[in-house]
């Protein structure tokens, strides 16, 4: 029976993929196939976690390399793009997991310089990346594309505005993305997880009363982990997920 969660011979790029969700996806589309680009801003860590999956993937498995690249550079973002072509010859699948969120609090506090980085990292480093990629996969008539975005993007937030906001727009570049050029056979779509125990969402969980409000809504009463986000990838972009497009997946544990 064929296996449709196959990614063998596919070339994946995942941003902010050292740690946290990132790190999960790209461990899972190596065990799934394909051949991963590891790559945040430190070369050392990049370099480390590359050797971890490779030693951990299952005997006929993927495998995965290091490049490491600053998202808010354009430069660098196509120089991740160039050197992945050049060592690996294409890109089939490309997930924006990188973002930031220097700001916790009020929108009525939150000075321009976060505001512009927040919606800078985790929107516009994202348009250039799928400018950048998209052609290609055009041409091939074959191309996946999966923005992590937040349930943020769905809800108001009195602490978290701006990010929220950014997250919002993210499930609408891939909609816009997924209308123009479905018929060139290119997916793109958004995974939209709750609250994850991640270094990123630190302030979000180590708070009693915020993880205490955050898990009494939720169906199975408790939060996600990185491991719960990774399958969801390899679900996009694979066969699996073929007829599955300009969508948002809420993965939260039944909030």
């Amino acid at each position: 029976m064929e296996n449709l969660f196959d990614l063998t011979g596919k070339v994946a790029i995942v941003t902010g993929s050292t740690k946290g969700i990132g790190k999960s996806i790209a461990e899972q589309m190596a065990n799934h196939g394909a051949k991963v680009v590891v790559s945040s801003r430190k070369a050392d860590v990049c370099e480390a976690v590359t050797n971890e999956i490779n030693e951990q993937v299952k005997d006929g498995a993927g495998s995965a390399i290091s490049i490491p690249c600053n998202i808010g550079s354009k430069e660098q973002l196509q120089m991740l793009v160039d050197e992945t072509r050049k060592q690996l010859g294409k890109i089939d699948i490309l997930v924006c997991n990188a973002a930031v969120n220097p700001f916790f609090g009020s929108m009525a506090d939150i000075p321009d310089s976060a505001f512009e980085r927040i919606m800078d990292s985790n929107v516009k480093s994202n348009h250039w990346l799928c400018q950048m990629v998209i052609p290609e996969m055009v041409e091939r008539k074959d191309g996946v594309i999966t923005i992590v975005s937040s349930i943020g993007g769905l809800n108001g937030s009195p602490v978290l505005g701006a990010y929220c906001i950014s997250k919002a727009a993210d499930m609408q570049l891939a909609r816009n993305i997924a209308t123009e050029y479905g018929g060139d056979n290119v997916r793109a779509n958004t995974i939209a997880p709750g609250l994850i125990k991640t270094n990123f969402a630190r302030a979000l969980w180590e708070n009693p009363d915020i993880l205490k409000e955050a898990t009494s809504g939720a169906a199975l009463k408790r939060i996600g982990t990185p491991e719960e986000i990774g399958g969801v990838a390899v679900l996009l972009a694979s066969k699996a997920g073929s007829y599955i497009t300009g969508q948002t997946l809420i993965v939260d544990g039944g909030t």
